[in-house]
């Protein structure tokens, strides 16, 4: 890694005073922690005026024609970030908190995602402003279809490569890869990741952010010198993050004691039983009602004692109000931003150590590359070659980030900004500017 700084502080360097100022403002929260870092490091100051903005924002109109015959218009976002090292890479979401500063701080997100775990892209972030639980399937598919050929000059697998997100899955991948290559008159599989595995999908790849999750922090608790046997695991969105993240920690020997949805909390301080848990919501689609364990509020959920609390939902849950209720030692943000930079203040106090969400949930993109690799080679792995090269790169870049932490006597998360930005800026560096 090319270094920026030579300077070592000797002892944690905290932000000033007005440094961290917005829960409201996902942008601006998340470039208050890339400020930080890009002081650590001395960034040259042209390097930071680059790194700090989008280079694209584009924002469509989505005319979509209803079951009923009316005809209703969505907006859509796209926004590439940062393209220095390759070509960009984001997922999109259709729901109704979409808006461009969100997916702004998104795209950040993973321009920085993408560099701290060292794979060839840059990033990006998409999104629509939609109920889709309001919409039926023909109308989503109209919606995916007309959103896709509004932005498709940016598409492309050299250029910018989408991937599920909130509200999107392998059918709207699937949909997306057939609008675009019905444009070129020819399949492009390599236009999206996240896919059926019958489209060129990769094994491997619906359970990669959840594995990510289960690496990192069996080695946050390995670096701490915590057993896994019998760790007391709290999870935070049961979804397909949540879900899996619980079980194979579960398998690992840990304990779930807690989990939740938007439909409530559960709670059983001698674990829950997680295969069951997964059938029950297979057959219920919530969580609530399940009777093998105690109803508790979401509110409840953060507060409970536990080693390892695991959210893996939306941005914005842990926050200067619940922060100093928390009693886990090992934080790991399975979600994007799910803790606003206030309560970082609070936690760094504590001494939680937080896995920061862009190394954290950094295992989805890592397969996606690995999708994006194997449709553009024409041959495929099997899961197992999947899952070992996906360890192996978690395992290096969680080992970084602490390298970086432990050199600098910064937290993990200025670390993985400070590696990520580092890496970023060398290529900008070497590549010059085109004027």
């Amino acid at each position: 890694m090319t270094s920026t700084s030579s300077k070592q502080p000797n002892a944690l360097i905290r932000p000033d005073k007005d440094t961290f100022l917005s829960e409201e403002n996902p942008f601006e929260a998340m470039m208050s922690r890339f400020d930080y870092a890009a002081r650590c490091l001395n960034l040259d100051p042209g390097l930071y005026k680059i790194l700090r903005n989008p280079e694209k924002q584009i924002i469509v109109s989505v005319p979509v024609p209803r079951d009923n015959g009316e005809i209703e218009v969505y907006t859509g976002y796209r926004v590439l970030y940062n393209t220095s090292r390759g070509p960009a890479k984001g997922g999109i979401r259709f729901d109704l908190n979409v808006s461009l500063d969100e997916v702004k701080a998104l795209a950040a997100w993973m321009t920085w995602k993408c560099a701290v775990v060292n794979i060839p892209f840059g990033g990006a972030k998409g999104g629509v402003i939609c109920d889709p639980g309001a919409m039926s399937p023909g109308e989503i598919e109209r919606l995916t279809r007309r959103y896709t050929s509004a932005i498709i000059e940016t598409l492309g697998p050299d250029s910018d490569v989408p991937a599920p997100d909130v509200n999107t899955n392998e059918r709207v991948m699937a949909w997306i890869m057939d609008t675009y290559s019905m444009h070129k008159r020819h399949t492009v599989t390599a236009v999206v990741t996240g896919k059926p595995v019958e489209m060129g999908g990769s094994l491997g790849r619906r359970e990669a952010t959840g594995r990510g999750c289960m690496i990192v922090t069996r080695e946050a608790l390995r670096k701490l010198g915590m057993p896994i046997q019998g760790a007391r695991v709290v999870v935070q969105g049961f979804g397909n993050v949540g879900s899996i993240a619980a079980l194979l920690l579960q398998e690992q020997g840990a304990r779930i004691v807690a989990v939740s949805d938007k439909s409530g909390a559960l709670h059983n301080p001698a674990g829950l039983d997680v295969p069951d848990l997964l059938k029950w919501v297979r057959e219920k689609k919530l969580l609530a009602g399940y009777p093998k364990a105690e109803a508790i509020t979401n509110d409840q959920l953060f507060g409970l004692p536990c080693d390892v609390l695991l959210p893996a939902a939306l941005e914005n849950v842990i926050t200067s109000k619940n922060a100093k209720d928390i009693q886990a030692k090992i934080i790991c943000e399975g979600a994007n931003g799910p803790t606003t930079a206030n309560a970082d203040k609070i936690l760094e106090e504590k001494g939680v150590f937080v896995i920061p969400d862009i190394l954290a949930n950094a295992g989805g993109v890592t397969v996606s590359y690995f999708e994006w690799v194997q449709d553009r080679g024409g041959y495929f792995w099997e899961e197992d070659v999947v899952n070992q090269r996906l360890e192996r790169i978690m395992v290096r870049s969680f080992e970084e980030v602490a390298t970086m932490s432990a050199k600098h006597s910064v937290s993990m998360r200025v670390a993985s900004y400070m590696l990520s930005i580092d890496r970023v800026a060398a290529v900008h560096r070497l590549r010059g500017l085109y004027a």
